[in-house]
């Protein structure tokens, strides 16, 4: 017998309940999978997610009032990184900044900021690693395993034209004992990020 004009079409096109099955099956497929773990699974997770709070975000730079005076012009925020620099479960963020120049580089200010206790706030700088007194200028910035590495270039004295640094330093800020401690790294084991 020969299937009527259009029969065979009728056998090949889905029709919506073929669709609502299919997804079915799928969402079926994907919640067993979400289920089914291995008996060694652990996650990772900061402080406040283990207490049941999202883990807040890292500190935002361009909230912070930095204790740099920049009389008329403003301060930029020429480089940041974040990661939990403590060992607490948190993420803080290091921020370089200086105040803005058209020509030149100013020296640089090396912050740690922290997220405030209160949600609206802004975030609060925890730590100061290198002030701009110190009239330093950061190149690089990193950051591994907890640790913070720059490299620095500045002028051993004002005869030192301003083209040319002569003092050329590697620094790493490590947290240890309560505070963070700078240790001087070899030149080739300088930064290499940001």
């Amino acid at each position: 017998m020969q299937p009527m004009a259009g029969q065979d079409l009728l056998h090949t096109q889905p029709r919506p309940m073929h669709w609502l099955a299919t997804a079915t099956a799928i969402s079926a497929v994907v919640a067993a999978a979400s289920l089914v773990q291995p008996p060694d699974a652990t996650a990772t997770t900061s402080r406040d997610a283990r207490a049941g709070k999202p883990a807040a975000a890292a500190p935002d730079p361009s909230r912070v009032t930095f204790p740099v005076d920049c009389g008329p012009t403003r301060l930029d925020v020429v480089k940041k990184a974040s990661g939990d620099l403590d060992g607490d479960g948190t993420t803080e963020t290091v921020a370089v900044v200086r105040c803005h120049s058209e020509t030149g580089t100013p020296p640089s200010g090396v912050f740690v900021l922290a997220q405030p206790t209160d949600a609206k706030a802004a975030p609060r700088v925890v730590a100061t690693l290198l002030a701009p007194a110190q009239r330093l200028s950061v190149q690089t910035l990193a950051l591994k395993a907890g640790a913070v590495s720059t490299e620095l270039l500045g002028y051993s004295d004002l005869d030192v034209p301003r083209c040319c640094p002569d003092v050329h330093k590697n620094i790493k800020w490590q947290w240890q004992g309560g505070k963070f401690v700078e240790s001087e790294l070899p030149a080739a084991m300088g930064a290499q990020s940001v």
